[in-house]
């Protein structure tokens, strides 16, 4: 059954092939699965209303839903109209956000009025596909659906290419992360950079792995891209979380905490027992400019990072959001392991605070769009005993599953990798814990392949010395060139 719902959610995409740009199918055929999921569990609690009470007019009352649909705007409604069907499909999800204060804005900018793009036969074709499968609670699930959602994401991000990294950490990275976090119940989890909330929802099912209460953890979030922000609000509302907290806007220049009392978003940095991201990586237009003056939020205890490399001030940001017992896991680009000036003083600092526990490298091309390889950084405002004036340096660049297009992470890699860090022991070829006063001696340089060699190691040094020979062949050929023409020039062979 999941993979049948699966394929077919995918293949509502064919009809919008060669009519709508690729980058744009999943807004509207993410719109539109909503808009059918909504309408059909309004039915289904409309109907077991209506034989509890027998009162039609009790069962449709807004209070006794989770959400409401305006009968005029339901699905079966707007369905009885032949011509301009997407005016109607547009006045309907503008309804339904006014109706629900907490769908505001998931709908987007999906607009459907175009008749060009979306001709009334064209629609007709859509919304019939949609409708043969019905989406009630009793036939799919919560679990399902979100299953199939965060399916039809992964299909549009691995379509995107490098625009699909902005919005779909690939899973088993997710559930690395996660694994080394080992979230508890009752806690606070935040992702600064949430893109389709994937994160959020890996911590939500490492509780319901353990049989424990995923209902417990309270989860925050922010996003600047709104397509996006959309995207994980639909995607939480479909996993049936309702408590999920995503604000919109600027991480960096616009920081935003929930205040439940207030029961908004406010400026200004919360602080949680668990921080995961994955920000864009090395992104020039993060801010610099207000940051050289002195973040405002004062989260540049470390340094300004360099006006074309924004990493580290996402790593800051989340230290600052982080509570003095916490734990904070973060993906970063292989460079901010070892590159110079603004960052290694940062990385000194943060070294001598003792504040980095791990550096986890990952295999190259795990994600969409970025062959190169990116690492985890984890760290922890206050290490245990045991872990202090250490780092522990895992080198996962072997630890991966070839793929076709792409490189993955197996349940059973990253089982390899998350038991290394939670053992805090050297693992040959995989992992050493290595005194800070040795990284301090060696300039503050992270570089995994300083401290830990796998057989990947190997293979590249052997790279680099057919490299070398193969310069030094090229450098002797262009040598006996020059004498071979010196010698046709004086026979008057060559000008």
């Amino acid at each position: 059954m999941q993979s049948e719902l699966e394929t077919h959610l995918w293949k509502a995409a064919d009809i919008l092939r060669g009519h709508v740009d690729a980058g744009k199918f999943k807004d509207y055929i993410f719109a539109l699965l909503f808009y059918r999921r909504l309408c059909d569990v309004w039915d289904e609690e409309f109907e077991v209303l209506l034989a509890e009470t027998g009162d039609r007019e009790e069962a449709a009352d807004p209070e006794e839903h989770r959400f409401h649909v305006p009968p005029q705007h339901n699905w079966t409604a707007v369905r009885k109209n032949a011509t301009q069907i997407g005016q109607h499909l547009n006045n309907a999800f503008a309804a339904i956000e006014d109706a629900n204060l907490r769908l505001r804005g998931v709908f987007g900018d999906v607009d459907f009025a175009n008749q060009e793009r979306f001709p009334d036969a064209r629609l007709e074709r859509l919304l019939a596909h949609f409708e043969k499968h019905r989406l009630r609670n009793s036939d799919v699930p919560p679990d399902m659906l979100g299953d199939a959602y965060m399916y039809l994401i992964e299909q549009f991000a691995e379509g995107a290419g490098k625009k699909g990294g902005e919005f779909y950490t690939p899973r088993q990275v997710v559930k690395l992360i996660v694994e080394c976090l080992d979230p508890q119940p009752g806690m606070s989890i935040y992702d600064p950079t949430c893109g389709s909330g994937g994160m959020l929802l890996e911590a939500v099912e490492h509780l319901k792995t353990k049989g424990q209460d995923p209902r417990s953890l309270s989860l925050y979030g922010q996003e600047k891209e709104l397509d996006t922000w959309a995207i994980a609000q639909i995607n939480l509302f479909l996993h049936d979380i309702n408590d999920a907290f995503i604000a919109k806007g600027d991480t960096i220049l616009d920081p935003k905490r929930y205040d439940p009392r207030a029961g908004e978003f406010l400026p200004g940095v919360g602080a949680y027992d668990r921080v995961l991201a994955n920000p864009p990586f090395s992104l020039k237009e993060w801010g610099h400019e207000v940051w050289s003056n002195g973040d405002p939020f004062g989260r540049d205890i470390y340094g300004v990072p360099p006006g074309q490399y924004g990493d580290l001030a996402f790593v800051q940001h989340m230290i600052a959001s982080l509570r003095e017992d916490g734990l904070l896991g973060v993906v970063v680009p292989h460079g901010v392991l070892f590159r110079g000036g603004a960052e290694g003083r940062i990385r000194e600092a943060m070294l001598k605070a003792d504040i980095i526990d791990a550096v986890i490298g990952l295999a190259p091309n795990l994600f969409y769009g970025a062959g190169i390889p990116a690492a985890i950084l984890i760290i922890r405002k206050t290490k245990p005993a045991e872990r202090k004036g250490k780092v522990l340096v895992v080198n996962g660049d072997a630890t991966f599953t070839p793929g076709k297009a792409q490189n993955h992470l197996t349940d059973a890699n990253v089982r390899t990798m998350s038991d290394a860090f939670q053992g805090f022991a050297d693992v040959e070829k995989l992992a050493r814990v290595v005194p800070v006063d040795e990284i301090a001696a060696n300039g503050s340089n992270l570089n995994i392949s300083l401290y830990v060699k796998t057989g990947a190691d190997a293979e590249t040094v052997d790279v680099a010395a057919e490299v070398a020979k193969l310069q030094d062949l090229i450098a002797k050929r262009d040598e006996a060139e020059a004498v071979m023409f010196g010698h046709l020039k004086r026979l008057g062979y060559a000008e």
